[in-house]
């Protein structure tokens, strides 16, 4: 969304959560950055590969409790793969001993009735049908609790209409230029948003879909929708097509979700602001609002044939979009419903563990430069015996922000109407009007402002939670001194929390830098992985994670373009115990121009999947094609490398050869 060309509308940068841009948040909150370089500022001299071993020597709580719970207290790490070699190239490569088997492309028929793929031909009705493109989250949910079945959950992100369809795509001066959309490719470009819900089986080592599975079914930006919770019903949230503010059409740019304890899918509303164009009449009470979040950026052309997406026809219909969406795959037929207690704002992702209390935990990021990371802590309790008394739970509870203190501590803010600063004379008048300005009332609060929270995870192994900060090149060049040498952080960190006593519904924790990633040969950047990492498993902008069931941590990122890194995108298994601690491997990278998602790891260890998403983009970043990538003219036709067939996003199950657990 960082690009314009000379066409009708923007070009859409496939890296969409790189194009939330400047950073909305107008509060002066301190930084994350900058509390981190208030606490660390006596070792600020560190630099590169050094910094690992200088710090774990100096007092760090979480890192003293990591070797105590390590026991062995080894330098061996707790993975064992041979490491794959970083670079670039048109495929996808994983470790030695694994096969790495495309389960699910853009395209592929989801119903025994459903029509083949055919990229000259495409149609709403037929990608209602088909597999979506630009695959995310990815969970899995066991059918009869068996291993070699289940539903694999997708979410479907949003397009890149200069991959997909052919014959739009002029060169101009060097730069893509899309010609304007017409209402079937709109219409197919909301058939191909939204997620997919698959049986999928595991015969003689190998995973297929089902295509005569009862429960398949694909949602999309037409589904309908119920609102839920305290906003639910709220005028703010009424339009002339729904004026009782509880029904909606369709989910928009999911990114990471979740899956519930009871077995639920959860959909995470991200980047929603580039979905709406047009102009809200002056003065009307929603600017304020709607600028906080972006909106309109008028990136797709939607609104021009759909009102709801034009601000100047229904004003009220971007506030029914950024919310967490819960599905109950069980039933085919049953309505999504978009639960507003857990807030709106650009959510990443919706993981959730059960408290020592019973109370379920979602931990959720808001995906945007100088915003902030949530919890929500159910008011219900759990019921594993009885999974229909646990379907609502997600109406009633507490949604918390953080506040990070120097000394290493957090607090848990929470943001319930009435209490502090949130009030009706701060113009909230309701818990719904809290709810839905939700990075409003964080401001409010003085809540710590984050270098782009992406997903934030739950361990229930190690009882510590995993949040992943992707970069903040905002950062101005004239904060940087000795205590702050990230300004312009390009590559993130990792921060992990200890909330008190292990309980995860806890209002007050710890917290500690795991990683600051980047090249550690490289001192400026201040990287701190261990002296055990190799130049291959450095990595920079984290993005999803996944925690395996021997409590295991692999990261997947977003931003490792050829000129910036030499190398692409893919997935490293990162140690956070024992002497080991920050020592990060490469076990599967992707092919040129694509952004690595997922991951998930199946509960017996023996299937990682990973989602490869808008692979082939980006083509004048690699030397080896040296200019823009699009449909007549790709990168790489990754992963079917047919000439007849466009590049195509996919999910990839990875299997150990033979079988067995994975890493």
């Amino acid at each position: 969304m960082d690009k314009t060309v000379d066409g009708t509308k923007p070009f859409r940068s496939s890296r969409l959560e790189e194009a939330d841009g400047e950073g909305l948040n107008p509060t002066h909150n301190r930084t994350m950055g900058e509390i981190i370089a208030a606490r660390f500022s006596r070792r600020s001299f560190l630099q590169g590969s050094l910094a690992a071993t200088a710090i774990a020597a100096t007092v760090s709580p979480l890192a003293l409790a990591a070797a105590v719970d390590a026991k062995a207290s080894t330098s061996a790490s707790r993975f064992d793969f041979a490491e794959v070699v970083a670079g670039v190239d048109a495929d996808h490569h994983v470790a030695e001993g694994y096969d790495a088997d495309v389960l699910l492309r853009w395209g592929d028929r989801l119903f025994a009735d459903a029509p083949e793929f055919d990229p000259t031909a495409q149609s709403p009705e037929a990608q209602a049908r088909q597999f979506g493109y630009n695959n995310d989250y990815v969970g899995f949910i066991p059918l009869d609790g068996a291993d070699d079945r289940g539903l694999l959950v997708v979410n479907h992100e949003y397009t890149n209409e200069h991959l997909m369809f052919p014959g739009i795509v002029t060169i101009v001066d060097g730069e893509i230029t899309v010609a304007e959309a017409d209402r079937t490719r709109v219409d197919i470009e909301m058939a191909a948003h939204g997620g997919t819900i698959v049986e999928i089986r595991k015969e003689g080592g190998k995973w297929r879909p089902v295509l005569d599975g009862a429960l398949n079914r694909r949602i999309t930006a037409g589904t309908e929708m119920a609102l839920s919770g305290p906003a639910a019903g709220h005028d703010r949230l009424k339009t002339k097509a729904d004026p009782t503010g509880r029904r909606v059409h369709g989910t928009i740019n999911n990114c990471a979700g979740g899956v519930t304890p009871w077995g639920t899918y959860i959909m995470a509303e991200e980047n929603i602001h580039g979905y709406f164009m047009g102009a809200l009449p002056d003065g009307h009470p929603e600017a304020a609002n709607y600028e906080r979040m972006g909106i309109p950026e008028g990136t797709y052309a939607w609104g021009r044939f759909h009102d709801r997406f034009d601000l100047s026809k229904e004003p009220n219909e971007a506030n029914r979009f950024g919310w967490v969406v819960e599905v109950d795959v069980m039933d085919p037929n049953s309505v999504p419903k978009k639960r507003t207690a857990l807030g709106r704002f650009k959510h990443e992702g919706a993981e959730s563990i059960v408290a020592k209390n019973g109370k379920v935990v979602f931990y959720l990021g808001d995906d945007e430069r100088f915003d902030y990371v949530y919890k929500f802590v159910t008011a219900g309790t759990y019921d594993p015996d009885d999974r229909a008394a646990n379907m609502d739970l997600l109406d009633e509870g507490t949604l918390y922000v953080a506040r990070f203190e120097e000394d290493g501590t957090l607090e848990w803010l929470p943001l319930i109407h009435g209490e502090g600063p949130l009030t009706e004379e701060n113009g909230f008048a309701s818990q719904a009007d809290l709810l839905i300005e939700t990075r409003r009332a964080a401001d409010l609060l003085e809540a710590t402002p984050m270098d782009r929270p992406e997903d934030v995870e739950p361990n229930g192994t190690n009882g510590r939670v995993y949040v992943m900060l992707t970069n903040n090149t905002r950062r101005k060049d004239d904060q940087v001194d000795a205590a702050n040498p990230r300004a312009a952080n390009a590559f993130g960190h990792i921060i992990e929390i200890a909330e008190a006593d292990g309980d995860f519904s806890a209002t007050r924790g710890t917290w500690e830098v795991l990683l600051k990633c980047g090249d550690p040969s490289v001192a400026e950047v201040g990287a701190t992985f261990s002296t055990a990492t190799s130049e291959n498993g450095w990595f920079g902008m984290p993005d999803n994670c996944a925690v395996d069931a021997d409590g295991r941590l692999w990261v997947s990122t977003d931003g490792n373009s050829p000129k910036a890194t030499g190398r692409t995108d893919g997935l490293w298994a990162v140690d956070t115990d024992g002497e080991a601690r920050g020592t990060s491997r490469l076990f599967y990278r992707v092919p040129v121009g694509a952004e690595m998602c997922g991951p998930l790891m199946t509960d017996d260890m023996e299937t990682m999947f990973v989602a490869v998403q808008h692979p082939g983009d980006g083509g004048e970043d690699w030397e080896g094609f040296g200019r823009p990538s699009y449909y007549e003219d790709l990168s790489t036709r990754w992963p079917d490398f047919d000439e007849a067939m466009p590049v195509r996003p996919a999910v990839v199950a990875i299997t150990r050869t033979g079988g067995g657990r994975i890493g």
